[in-house]
Protein backbone atom coordinates (compact mmCIF):
# COMPACT_ATOMS: atom_id res chain seq x y z
CA UNK A 1 0.00 0.00 0.00
CA UNK A 2 1.52 3.62 -0.88
CA UNK A 3 2.05 5.89 1.55
CA UNK A 4 -0.77 8.46 1.49
CA UNK A 5 -0.05 11.85 2.79
CA UNK A 6 -2.62 14.79 3.77
CA UNK A 7 -1.83 16.73 0.85
CA UNK A 8 -2.91 13.77 -1.49
CA UNK A 9 -6.00 12.78 0.52
CA UNK A 10 -9.68 14.62 -1.54
CA UNK A 11 -11.40 17.05 0.65
CA UNK A 12 -14.71 16.02 2.57
CA UNK A 13 -17.75 17.29 0.97
CA UNK A 14 -19.19 20.36 2.31
CA UNK A 15 -22.00 20.90 4.81
CA UNK A 16 -24.62 22.19 4.32
CA UNK A 17 -27.05 24.05 7.32
CA UNK A 18 -30.21 24.42 6.79
CA UNK A 19 -31.66 28.28 6.53
CA UNK A 20 -32.50 30.30 9.22
CA UNK A 21 -35.86 30.37 10.36
CA UNK A 22 -38.12 32.60 8.80
CA UNK A 23 -38.83 34.86 11.88
CA UNK A 24 -35.58 36.03 13.59
CA UNK A 25 -36.75 38.83 15.88
CA UNK A 26 -35.50 41.35 17.20
CA UNK A 27 -31.75 41.18 18.52
CA UNK A 28 -31.33 40.74 21.95
CA UNK A 29 -28.63 42.85 23.56
CA UNK A 30 -25.86 39.97 23.25
CA UNK A 31 -26.68 40.45 19.74
CA UNK A 32 -28.23 37.06 19.41
CA UNK A 33 -31.83 37.03 17.41
CA UNK A 34 -34.40 36.51 20.04
CA UNK A 35 -36.52 33.59 20.30
CA UNK A 36 -40.10 33.65 18.92
CA UNK A 37 -42.61 34.85 20.77
CA UNK A 38 -45.14 31.95 22.53
CA UNK A 39 -48.51 31.95 21.76
CA UNK A 40 -51.27 34.35 22.69
CA UNK A 41 -52.68 31.39 25.08
CA UNK A 42 -49.37 30.78 26.54
CA UNK A 43 -48.93 34.21 27.43
CA UNK A 44 -52.12 34.84 28.89
CA UNK A 45 -51.56 32.22 31.36
CA UNK A 46 -49.83 33.50 34.31
CA UNK A 47 -52.59 36.85 34.12
CA UNK A 48 -55.34 34.17 33.99
CA UNK A 49 -53.82 31.90 36.72
CA UNK A 50 -53.80 35.40 39.24
CA UNK A 51 -57.12 36.75 38.41
CA UNK A 52 -58.44 33.10 38.85
CA UNK A 53 -56.82 32.76 42.10
CA UNK A 54 -58.17 36.55 43.24
CA UNK A 55 -61.30 35.82 42.22
CA UNK A 56 -61.32 32.35 43.74
CA UNK A 57 -60.40 34.37 46.90
CA UNK A 58 -62.82 37.34 46.77
CA UNK A 59 -65.57 34.36 46.13
CA UNK A 60 -64.75 32.83 49.58
CA UNK A 61 -64.61 35.78 51.43
CA UNK A 62 -68.12 36.94 49.86
CA UNK A 63 -69.34 33.61 51.10
CA UNK A 64 -67.94 33.10 54.42
CA UNK A 65 -68.51 36.28 56.18
CA UNK A 66 -66.17 37.70 58.44
CA UNK A 67 -68.71 39.49 60.74
CA UNK A 68 -69.36 36.76 62.26
CA UNK A 69 -66.94 35.75 64.19
CA UNK A 70 -64.95 32.35 64.16
CA UNK A 71 -64.56 31.94 60.78
CA UNK A 72 -60.93 34.21 60.80
CA UNK A 73 -58.61 34.87 62.76
CA UNK A 74 -58.52 38.39 64.33
CA UNK A 75 -55.96 40.51 63.97
CA UNK A 76 -52.74 40.22 66.38
CA UNK A 77 -52.30 43.81 66.86
CA UNK A 78 -56.22 44.51 67.82
CA UNK A 79 -56.09 41.54 69.85
CA UNK A 80 -53.55 42.37 72.24
CA UNK A 81 -53.68 46.83 72.21
CA UNK A 82 -56.90 47.40 71.03
CA UNK A 83 -55.19 49.29 68.09
CA UNK A 84 -56.68 48.80 64.62
CA UNK A 85 -54.09 48.47 61.30
CA UNK A 86 -54.18 49.35 58.30
CA UNK A 87 -55.45 46.33 57.20
CA UNK A 88 -57.83 45.87 60.00
CA UNK A 89 -61.57 45.48 57.96
CA UNK A 90 -59.74 44.31 54.91
CA UNK A 91 -61.48 41.04 54.99
CA UNK A 92 -64.87 42.84 55.82
CA UNK A 93 -64.46 45.55 52.94
CA UNK A 94 -63.76 42.53 50.83
CA UNK A 95 -66.72 40.98 51.57
CA UNK A 96 -68.89 44.12 51.00
CA UNK A 97 -67.18 44.77 47.68
CA UNK A 98 -68.09 40.99 46.82
CA UNK A 99 -71.70 41.48 47.76
CA UNK A 100 -71.28 45.20 45.62
CA UNK A 101 -72.12 47.33 48.63
CA UNK A 102 -69.10 49.98 47.63
CA UNK A 103 -70.19 52.08 50.94
CA UNK A 104 -69.50 49.62 53.26
CA UNK A 105 -66.58 48.56 51.73
CA UNK A 106 -65.33 52.31 51.74
CA UNK A 107 -66.32 52.34 55.55
CA UNK A 108 -64.79 48.91 56.20
CA UNK A 109 -60.81 49.53 55.00
CA UNK A 110 -61.06 52.24 52.10
CA UNK A 111 -57.16 52.08 51.04
CA UNK A 112 -57.92 47.67 50.20
CA UNK A 113 -61.25 49.09 48.06
CA UNK A 114 -58.45 51.55 46.40
CA UNK A 115 -55.65 48.33 46.55
CA UNK A 116 -58.66 46.52 44.64
CA UNK A 117 -59.40 49.41 41.81
CA UNK A 118 -55.46 49.47 41.62
CA UNK A 119 -54.97 45.67 41.31
CA UNK A 120 -57.66 45.52 38.38
CA UNK A 121 -56.53 48.34 36.03
CA UNK A 122 -52.83 46.78 36.91
CA UNK A 123 -53.91 43.56 35.66
CA UNK A 124 -55.68 44.83 32.77
CA UNK A 125 -52.66 46.32 31.43
CA UNK A 126 -50.74 43.37 32.10
CA UNK A 127 -53.14 41.19 30.05
CA UNK A 128 -53.17 43.54 27.37
CA UNK A 129 -49.30 44.15 27.10
CA UNK A 130 -49.18 39.99 27.43
CA UNK A 131 -51.92 39.61 24.42
CA UNK A 132 -49.20 41.78 22.96
CA UNK A 133 -46.54 40.19 23.56
CA UNK A 134 -45.00 42.76 25.81
CA UNK A 135 -43.10 42.36 28.93
CA UNK A 136 -44.71 44.15 32.30
CA UNK A 137 -42.41 46.46 33.36
CA UNK A 138 -43.24 48.42 37.16
CA UNK A 139 -40.73 49.72 38.72
CA UNK A 140 -41.69 51.73 41.87
CA UNK A 141 -39.50 54.45 42.63
CA UNK A 142 -38.31 55.53 46.17
CA UNK A 143 -40.47 58.78 46.03
CA UNK A 144 -44.03 56.17 45.53
CA UNK A 145 -43.02 53.56 48.38
CA UNK A 146 -42.20 56.63 51.16
CA UNK A 147 -45.98 57.91 49.87
CA UNK A 148 -47.55 54.59 49.69
CA UNK A 149 -45.99 53.94 53.49
CA UNK A 150 -46.70 57.63 54.88
CA UNK A 151 -50.55 57.54 53.54
CA UNK A 152 -50.96 54.65 55.35
CA UNK A 153 -49.40 55.61 58.37
CA UNK A 154 -51.69 58.49 58.24
CA UNK A 155 -55.15 56.48 58.13
CA UNK A 156 -53.53 54.10 60.65
CA UNK A 157 -52.78 57.07 63.05
CA UNK A 158 -55.95 59.03 62.51
CA UNK A 159 -58.50 55.74 62.70
CA UNK A 160 -57.24 54.84 66.34
CA UNK A 161 -57.75 58.82 67.93
CA UNK A 162 -60.96 59.77 68.72
CA UNK A 163 -61.84 61.85 65.99
CA UNK A 164 -61.20 59.08 63.72
CA UNK A 165 -63.64 56.78 64.74
CA UNK A 166 -65.85 56.63 61.56
CA UNK A 167 -62.63 55.41 59.75
CA UNK A 168 -63.03 52.50 62.29
CA UNK A 169 -64.16 49.27 60.84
Amino acid sequence: MPDVTAADRPAPPAVSFPAAPAWSGPPSRSGAPAAPPAPRWRRLATPAGVLAAVAGAFTYVGIVDPNHPGHYPVCPLYRFTGLYCPGCGGLRSAHAFAHGDLAAALHDNAPAVAGYLLFAVLWAVWAARAWRGRPMRLALGNAQMWVTGALLLVFTVVRNLPFGAWLHP
